[in-house]
């Protein structure tokens, strides 16, 4: 996952200039939340897009803004935001080595994955997601 020694806590107020969440992006504090967001998504029918992530990871500031840019344009995607330190047993079991590490959802279950701050990548997965959606899911 990766570690944060003493120079992340020297460094907090900087740090906390960056917003990880925003548009339509929700920040994830509990297994409860989490567990709350999945179901809400389960039953609208959207695809979860969810990015672990560390307000230490310089990647993961880079790429914060074009997330939240990606949720205010595909409204039909929940995009939600793990925080791996204040979550660390609950990202442990996601199996996290590197942030940001952005999973895909459908009903609970991992469609895709994507390791790293690449934006293009991360624009193809989404595009080729809402390609592989139909408009309006008609329930079963």
């Amino acid at each position: 996952m990766g570690s944060c020694v003493s120079k992340c806590k020297e460094d907090d107020d900087s740090i906390h200039n960056v917003d990880f969440s925003g548009g339509n992006v929700h920040l994830i504090t509990t297994k409860e939340s989490w567990d709350e967001k999945l179901a809400e998504a389960g039953r609208d029918g959207k695809i979860v897009i969810a990015n672990f992530s560390a307000t230490w990871c310089g990647p993961c500031k880079v790429v914060a803004p074009f997330y939240i840019e990606l949720s205010e344009k595909h409204p039909s995607i929940m995009f939600l935001v793990v925080d791996v330190d204040e979550l660390s047993d609950f990202s442990s079991s996601w199996d996290i080595k590197a942030t940001p590490t952005f999973f895909f959802l459908k009903n609970g279950q991992q469609i895709g994955k994507l390791v790293g701050a690449n934006k293009p990548e991360l624009q193809k997965k989404v595009t080729s997601i809402l390609d592989s959606v139909p408009e309006n899911p008609q329930p079963p």
